[in-house]
């Protein structure tokens, strides 16, 4: 077993993950865990994540000392490698150079930690702090353009670093590095497998639940399908899969959702509930992206709650609310750690406290990539499993600002227009995620030698493994003018047509 210490870094679970794809068991501990109660575990490796914070900021999370003296490889990625640095005594100082997104490493010596790597090699950074010099003893690996030391290692203490990240795709050897660490520093047998989720989720989902009904949002996206599949496998009938139309949703994506749960899953209870009224009074004149969230968040669970009471009468036990979440929802949302920095509320963690039914979430600490392979394992039909993410809050977090009929029609037909282009042109499946999104400013244009003054379309579609990480995919050009000038002509109140290439980080996925 590898243990990851979590200091709060948005990819922490990720590394988690990537030492699980290397065929090794992992877990994640407080990064505050007492030497002796983590040797109690057994790890054979100690992964310290990183984390938002400085070294030296007041209140900044550090460790145990007595971890570095167990005799354990211990290996630190970003904040970790700082807080290695800075108990061996070496200089780290605030970065007056930061460093976000793709970045070359310049390979000094393999070492342990690099062997494979070539000279040059492209990881990906994020932060701010440095390590600018360690003591004798401790061998630098690789530096950057900005950054004297940005790896290294020291055998006799097995302690080794990475400034970068190694567990994000974008870091092209990262799996490498990992698997150096993993294999060669703490020499880690291969004896974990994936398949083995599908019996411990089931088993695990019944003897939480026992002989209770659950109630199960279902959008039609991987998440809440997966999830749903897995609860009517451990359940049965005791499932009641309901469909919220929220007025959010895509264009025809209320029959699509219905055919597939009805007549490829096959469930015995699925529930289809128009609260599109609902949703839209509750959204008017709110322009602010957290209330956006929390609102939808807590109209989900009152739409919910209004079923179960009619259920009531029929299936009088139910008393879990099944979700989809998955873990970049939840550490996005600062769920899992005090260190974790808040990026976004996702409407599915932002609960009202006073909730009657229980929260089961199967896929809580599970990415989409693992998500996906469980789905084709539990016989979901690959076109479902290879749909684009939606997210539950839908075309609200894609309108920035208020959200209003018209501006839902505008954007609605835009990203129909899109996908169905990306479909037909090959690149549908290239892509993780793509989508249109509306800026709530209009702009000045000229149809037929007239003046327009109307609203900005914004195409997105980046690359991706897991959702923690993203690149802006590489349209062929001839594509996106073809795409931009079906919307401009098609789409009533849009005039310009933009492509967004910013990359996660520093940007998001979604835009709110």
């Amino acid at each position: 077993m590898i243990a990851i210490l979590n200091f709060g870094g948005q990819t922490c679970h990720l590394i988690a993950r990537r030492v699980r794809e290397l065929g090794v068991y992992s877990e994640i501990f407080s990064h505050d865990i007492p030497a002796k109660a983590l040797r109690k575990s057994g790890p054979e490796g100690i992964i310290l994540s990183g984390g938002p914070n400085s070294v030296y900021e007041k209140d900044s999370p550090h460790l145990d000392k007595e971890v570095l003296e167990l005799g354990i490889p211990v290996m630190g990625i970003c904040y970790g490698f700082q807080l290695l640095s800075y108990y061996a005594k070496g200089e780290v100082q605030g970065g007056t150079q930061k460093e976000y997104g793709r970045k070359m490493l310049s390979v000094e010596r393999q070492g342990t930690l690099l062997k494979g790597l070539l000279g040059k090699e492209q990881v990906w950074m994020s932060h701010g702090d440095l390590v600018k010099a360690l003591p004798r003893e401790f061998t630098i690996l690789a530096r950057t353009e900005h950054c004297p030391v940005a790896a290294f290692e020291n055998r006799k203490r097995k302690l080794y670093g990475v400034l970068f990240h190694p567990e994000v795709a974008h870091t092209l050897k990262g799996m490498t590095v990992l698997g150096n660490f993993v294999f060669g520093a703490c020499r880690a047998k291969k004896d974990w497998d994936v398949s083995s989720f599908v019996p411990r989720l089931v088993k695990d989902i019944r003897k939480e639940v026992g002989g209770s009904g659950v109630i199960m949002g279902v959008s039609g996206g991987v998440d809440s399908s997966v999830a749903a599949t897995l609860l009517h496998k451990a359940v049965g009938r005791n499932l009641h899969c309901v469909f919220i139309d929220h007025g959010l949703i895509r264009k025809g994506e209320a029959k699509e959702v219905a055919r597939y749960f009805r007549d490829h899953l096959h469930f015995e209870h699925f529930h289809m509930v128009d609260a599109s009224k609902l949703f839209l009074s509750r959204l008017k004149g709110v322009t602010d992206p957290e209330e956006k969230r929390k609102i939808i968040g807590h109209a989900f669970i009152e739409a919910f709650e209004k079923k179960v009471a009619e259920l009531e009468r029929k299936h009088p036990n139910i008393t879990f609310l099944g979700q989809g979440t998955i873990y970049p929802d939840r550490i996005e949302s600062a769920q899992p750690s005090k260190a974790a920095s808040k990026i976004k509320s996702h409407h599915n963690v932002t609960l009202p406290e006073k909730m009657k039914l229980k929260v089961i979430e199967p896929l809580k600490e599970l990415y989409k990539d693992e998500v996906r392979e469980l789905g084709l394992k539990l016989g979901i039909p690959q076109e479902l499993i290879g749909r684009h993410p939606f997210p539950g809050p839908g075309l609200a977090i894609r309108i920035l600002g208020e959200v209003t009929e018209e501006r839902l029609r505008i954007v609605r037909e835009a990203d129909f227009i899109f996908i169905g282009e990306l479909k037909n042109g090959g690149h549908y499946d290239k892509v993780w995620q793509a989508f249109a999104a509306l800026f709530p400013v209009r702009s000045v244009g000229v149809m037929g030698d007239a003046r327009t003054y109307e609203y900005i379309i914004s195409l997105r579609a980046v690359t991706s493994k897991d959702a923690m990480t993203a690149d802006w995919a590489q349209l062929p050009h001839e594509f996106l003018s073809h795409v931009a000038s079906r919307i401009v002509n098609e789409v009533r109140g849009v005039n310009r047509v933009v492509y967004d290439i910013t990359q996660k980080p520093p940007g998001t996925i979604e835009y709110e």
